[in-house]
């Protein structure tokens, strides 16, 4: 199975602008799929910004699941994170790389996922064939990133 997706979308604003929505105001425009949960009741996305801070889902309750580390952090242009679902097992991670290029007055915003191929067959995968998880997924993140160029916008 080819292990990645990647999606590319032009936001009208600067690099510097698009990264900071994406990164300080994530739990404004972010999206659950019940697809690709992070929790099951979903909460409120945030980065704790910098090399080695945590993406984290904040349920109502002040409960917080912690989706993920930062891996590379190069404002504006760049950002490495792992990502984990509830669904997952305990020691799997996915990785998400995120690009904010500047092409003329706009920012293409790209997001590569990778490493599907380490996530078993089962509830992780919704039982879908390893094409459609992997367009489903792409799906998502062009969600994602339409809704990240309304923010920054």
């Amino acid at each position: 199975m080819t292990s990645k997706v990647y999606v590319a979308l032009r936001v009208k604003a600067s690099p510097e602008r698009a990264f900071e929505a994406f990164v300080a105001e994530i739990g404004a425009w972010w999206r659950p799929s019940p697809l690709f949960q992070t929790t099951p009741r979903p909460g409120v996305l945030s980065f704790e910004p910098g090399d080695g801070g945590r993406l984290l889902e904040t349920r109502a309750g002040g409960k917080a699941f912690e989706i993920g580390r930062i891996r590379v952090w190069d404002p504006p242009s760049r950002l490495i994170f792992s990502w984990r679902q509830a669904n997952f097992p305990p020691d799997l991670h996915t990785e998400v790389e995120v690009g904010f290029e500047a092409v003329g007055d706009e920012t293409r915003v790209s997001v590569e996922h990778r490493g599907f191929d380490r996530v078993p067959a089962g509830a992780a995968r919704h039982g879908f064939p390893d094409q459609v998880l992997l367009m489903r997924l792409a799906d998502f993140w062009r969600a994602q990133l339409a809704a990240v160029g309304e923010q920054a916008g």
